[in-house]
């Protein structure tokens, strides 16, 4: 395996297939918007700061990623940045991706200044809490109770 990690902004191919990941798996949170509105947006956001994505390569073939994002939760317009599209392909689980990943973006907000970064899971939350976040509320949406968490960097 040639294990790499670079920015979704220099592979712009592997957009769309990244996109279409988080459509499927976050289905609930994208059931209001079509899956080519999603791809666009988040192609756009590579290069405008929405969604600034970090994947995983081994040659050419995408295995996962996470992202920076300006605003990843509708109720709290107030909070962000956010560790946001944190997904790892089934095929590749299980070999720490998802944390070298969400490093690289802990690691990227860092480097901007950033003094701390926010997420919302409504099934990950003892996965995060032994990397270092906490919760700071719950709530309801998408049918589901949600956690709210921080991590100061």
């Amino acid at each position: 395996m040639s294990l790499r990690f670079e920015w979704l902004a220099d592979h712009m191919q592997h957009s769309d297939t990244y996109a279409a990941w988080i459509h499927r798996q976050f289905h609930y949170e994208y059931a209001e918007q079509p899956l080519a509105e999603w791809q666009r947006e988040f192609a756009e956001g590579q290069t405008n700061g929405d969604w600034r994505c970090l994947i995983a390569l081994d040659g050419d073939r995408l295995l996962g990623g996470a992202a920076l994002a300006r605003a990843d939760l509708a109720l709290r317009p107030d909070l962000g940045p956010w560790l946001a599209c944190v997904l790892v392909s089934p095929g590749s689980r299980g070999q720490g991706l998802a944390e070298r990943l969400i490093e690289g973006i802990a690691e990227e907000a860092k480097l901007r200044g950033l003094p701390r970064f926010y997420l919302h899971t409504q099934s990950k939350q003892d996965y995060y809490a032994k990397r270092g976040w906490t919760m700071l509320e719950r709530f309801h949406a998408w049918g589901n109770e949600q956690w709210l968490m921080v991590r100061d960097l």
